[in-house]
């Protein structure tokens, strides 16, 4: 049996917050050739998760929150910003799916945010991900502006 407790959750976000990039995953599936990825990701506030898309394949991806709060973009082929979801454990949104081949990304909005994910798979780093061209890669200057405008645009 797999557990997903207190303490793992914990781990993970200590992880997070000392990690560059201010997050850090956690796998069940114990290979990368596994047809249904299964993982927690922990993401702290100011972690850019550049917008993109699962595609050649199609990937689906669904997220289900554990604690924190954790805001859902979906975009545009242009980049314009077209749903968004609020998941809050405490709230009325508890998890959302994620099409294949739409452009999306993720803001933790409090610290210790840790979502359980599911995509499909296998994961292959050099295809798993297409990176959104009107969005600033990661590390770079202006993706901090990037989530502050969108917490600007929805209110948050």
């Amino acid at each position: 049996m797999i557990r997903i407790d207190t303490a793992l959750l914990n781990a993970l976000s200590r992880k997070a917050t000392h990690s560059s990039r201010k997050r850090k995953n956690h796998n069940f599936h114990s290979d990368m050739e596994d047809p249904l990825q299964r993982m927690l990701n922990a993401i702290e506030p100011g972690s850019y998760i550049r917008p993109h898309k699962h595609e050649n394949p199609d990937k689906r991806e669904a997220f289900l929150i554990i604690r924190g709060r954790l805001l859902l973009l979906e975009f545009d082929d242009s980049g314009a910003l077209t749903d968004h979801i609020l998941l809050d454990p405490g709230g009325k949104n508890h998890g959302a799916e994620i099409a294949p081949g739409r452009w999306h990304s993720m803001i933790a909005l409090e610290e210790g945010t840790v979502v359980f994910e599911l995509k499909d798979g296998p994961y292959d780093p050099e295809t798993d991900k297409k990176f959104a061209g009107w969005s600033p890669p990661e590390g770079a200057p202006g993706s901090a502006d990037f989530i502050e405008g969108i917490r600007k645009t929805l209110n948050l």
